[in-house]
């Protein structure tokens, strides 16, 4: 079995449940007593926080390039950034170390594809939901494209997801917001949902859509443990 180097913390709340995930996913693969192998750099999530607010990406990734360093040195056989947001600096990470590692929009994709949907609606914080370096990916790798809320909406959601769920409020109004978020997305043409922000799925999840939801926490943690078994 492999060894995975989980950058986590961002946030713990959304970490815990990738432990939670990859130790089941080991366990219901090998049985027995058997849990995954897993070193976990948990970061202050504060500290990331500061760096995405103050627009200094730069920043943040070397701070994470720091992290999968560790984790390479503490013997992980490949990297899991066990957030959406962070995979924007995904590219400098990869280049700090000789593991290789599993990019959570590449997994997402192809799960996508594999259902054989075409046009997801995307829920995340503003970085990814505006910015591109998700979304190109999404679209480059995977022919996936991707419709995201109005400018309302996106705004709600990313005040959600930090004042909220990153805290571990779960709140039966943002549910809701959630709900009507998804349902105006499918009326714009998404054939499927994808909770691109590993929080979202601590408040929302299939049961709360009429199209497929992808849950990235879930497919990330199922494609590591295939690979941590392979």
């Amino acid at each position: 079995m492999k060894t995975i180097g989980v950058i986590g913390g961002i946030s713990w709340q959304s970490t815990a449940q990738y432990y939670r995930l990859l130790n089941e996913g080991v366990a219901r693969r090998l049985g027995g007593s058997h849990s995954a192998k897993i070193i976990l750099a948990s970061v202050d999530f504060h500290e990331v926080e500061r760096l995405q607010q103050a627009g200094d990406w730069d920043g943040a990734a070397t701070f994470l390039a720091g992290y999968a360093r560790n984790l390479e040195i503490a013997g992980a056989d490949f990297l899991v950034i066990a957030a959406n947001t962070m995979h924007k600096v995904a590219p400098a990470v990869e280049a700090a170390v000789c593991i290789p590692l599993l990019h959570v929009a590449d997994v997402t994709g192809a799960a996508v594809k594999r259902a054989g949907l075409h046009q997801a609606g995307l829920l995340g914080t503003r970085y990814t939901m505006e910015q591109t370096f998700y979304r190109d990916r999404l679209q480059d790798l995977q022919q996936l494209a991707t419709i995201v809320p109005d400018e309302r909406d996106r705004s709600t959601i990313h005040e959600i997801i930090y004042r909220e769920l990153c805290r571990g409020e779960l709140r039966e109004p943002s549910r809701e917001a959630f709900r009507g978020i998804i349902r105006r997305l499918v009326a714009a043409g998404a054939d499927c949902i994808i909770l691109g922000c590993t929080e979202i799925s601590l408040l929302v999840g299939q049961a709360d859509s009429l199209v497929p939801v992808f849950d990235t926490t879930a497919v990330h943690c199922q494609a590591a443990v295939e690979r941590a078994l392979a």
